[in-house]
């Protein structure tokens, strides 16, 4: 068995962490790390696992923890992660980060869009980004990996075949995205109130969301050059879900059977990306609740751009499912263990 501890287990991601933990025959949960409930029974915070869990919430030591557990998720606000990870802790665990502390290499970058002094820039290039799909190789010899944010897994799966084709021109990407509220944490926050988001749709983070150079990043690599987007992110009044619309100039004139191979070469071995049939978009209720990323496109030959789309759930592939399927190569296993889930409806 997996010994698995979690820092940051009272926030959405940590809950969802452990709904799907609970559900893989390979892992025990040892330490539900929580700032805000310490002592306090896991249950009594989140209802759904009475008697389910039998544990109380304990601090965010990762010492005393990296010498129990076999692997840290740290699903945590900026920074935490890095100001606790040390060497010593390395030599003892494997760590899944699911902040943004280890995703960006440049840290001029990160401290620029965040915000803050980074803890520890030792750690960033060795951390590995974990974006299965891309860089599955790499995450299976990872002590340290950095799980994606929620948008930018969704983007870069959505351009990321095109892109790495030279079939759009890398300067004239513009990603649409919206997100429901979850996406926000848990933390009380009165623009996330019900009476804030209800019979509401607002962008926001216009130009300077944090996501923004992670997407460039990983889009660059795609590329073989500096990728410069606009990126704009929505708040919708729903629980969970991701969807993405993206629009690119194309580099050449295509039919819709040359893209659709592109797309079926890339991803027809993945388990969780879904390639759509055609004239099909994707919908944040086809993916509810599980680990699949839902894409899809359309050509408008009237303006010489194709229209690149992509949904999922949040809480899921982009964030806890995610760092189970990273957990899983990093410890030899399936990468669907403990994935396989199939979407909700309604």
């Amino acid at each position: 068995m997996i010994k698995v501890g979690i820092i940051g287990s009272t926030g959405y991601a940590g809950n969802e962490l452990v709904r799907l933990l609970l559900q893989h025959k390979d892992t025990e949960i040892i330490w539900y790390g929580s700032r805000s409930y310490i002592e306090e029974r896991y249950a009594s915070v989140y209802r759904n696992m009475f008697q389910l869990v039998d544990a109380t919430c304990l601090d965010d030591n990762m010492e005393a923890l990296a010498e129990q557990a076999d692997v840290i998720f740290t699903a945590t606000p900026q920074g935490l992660c890095a100001s606790l990870v040390t060497e010593d802790i390395l030599n003892q665990t494997k760590i899944i980060d699911l902040s943004a502390d280890f995703r960006i290499k440049d840290v001029e970058i990160y401290e620029a869009w965040y915000g803050i002094k980074h803890k520890s820039p030792q750690f960033i290039k060795e951390a590995v980004y974990g974006l299965c799909e891309i860089n599955r190789e790499q995450v299976r010899n990872a002590r340290i990996v950095a799980n994606p944010g929620c948008y930018p897994t969704c983007t870069t799966l959505s351009i990321y075949p095109l892109l790495k084709e030279g079939l759009i021109d890398p300067n004239t990407i513009i990603v649409d995205a919206k997100s429901g509220t979850s996406g926000a944490g848990r933390g009380a926050k009165v623009n996330n109130l019900y009476c804030e988001v209800n019979e509401n749709i607002k962008a926001y983070g216009v130009g300077t969301h944090r996501h923004t150079p992670e997407i460039e990043e990983q889009l660059g690599y795609a590329a073989g050059t500096k990728v410069t987007i606009n990126f704009t992110p929505h708040l919708v009044p729903m629980n969970r879900g991701i969807l993405i619309t993206a629009y690119a100039s194309l580099t050449k004139k295509v039919t819709y059977e040359e893209i659709k191979a592109v797309y079926d070469n890339y991803y027809k071995t993945e388990p969780f990306v879904r390639v759509l049939e055609k004239d099909v978009p994707p919908e944040t209720r086809w993916v509810e609740g599980s680990n699949y990323v839902d894409v899809n496109f359309k050509i408008d030959p009237r303006t010489n751009r194709i229209i690149m789309m992509g949904a999922m759930d949040n809480l899921v592939k982009g964030a806890a499912g995610q760092a189970v399927q990273n957990m899983n190569l990093m410890f030899g296993l399936p990468e669907t263990q403990g994935l396989e889930q199939v979407p909700m409806f309604p």
